[in-house]
């Protein structure tokens, strides 16, 4: 990996992670058209699309089977089963991007956070929180889609994931308010900050 190191700091590299039912998605969509450079890189997923979702716009969808020779070929920066489910982040638009003096963004879990932080030391972390647990879960029940059993565990992996949060993300916001906090991520992404806040 030392490789990518090479003269990409002319580019930024941000990554947002953010437990299930926090609001990570809405936020990156406001981005999306808030800073029209940004580049916001697609995941590949294995999962089924949710109703709305597009291919290629919000996940690149895959078979298992494909997902599989890409992880072969070494296409991942980061990849993880997730509730069952391969996603993984493509390395190549990462290092074109960077190569460009592209600001990239990446919305990943805190597991591919940290293999980004690992593969490019100067990425940029923001950590988005919900304001409560019982918060979350409303906001899960609201969206649909999830049994019980995964409402549960996805909570548990919450706690778990708001430690590894606080502990290594340069930035962590409590998502009260959608236009606060989409204005707090986009002021870091503009002036490139990279200090804890």
């Amino acid at each position: 990996m030392g490789n990518l190191l090479l003269k990409m700091d002319k580019g930024k590299l941000f990554v947002i992670s953010a437990p299930s039912g926090t609001g990570k998605t809405t936020i990156v969509k406001r981005l999306k058209k808030e800073i029209p450079s940004l580049k916001v890189i697609v995941t590949f997923t294995t999962r089924k699309p949710r109703p709305g979702e597009k291919d290629g716009v919000d996940y690149h969808f895959v078979s298992e089977k494909e997902f599989k020779n890409m992880i072969k070929e070494g296409k991942f920066v980061e990849w993880a089963v997730v509730y069952g489910n391969y996603y993984g982040t493509p390395k190549d638009q990462i290092i074109e991007g960077l190569k460009r003096g592209d600001k990239i963004l990446c919305c990943v879990d805190t597991q591919g956070g940290m293999s980004i932080k690992k593969a490019f030391p100067f990425s940029i972390l923001i950590g988005i929180l919900p304001p409560s647990l019982k918060e979350q879960e409303r906001r899960m029940r609201e969206r649909g889609g999830v049994t019980e059993d995964e409402i549960k565990t996805r909570l548990e992996a919450s706690k778990r994931e708001m430690e590894i949060l606080f502990k290594n993300y340069n930035f962590c916001i409590i998502n009260k308010d959608i236009d606060e906090t989409v204005k707090k991520v986009k002021e870091i992404i503009l002036k490139g900050f990279s200090g804890i806040e």
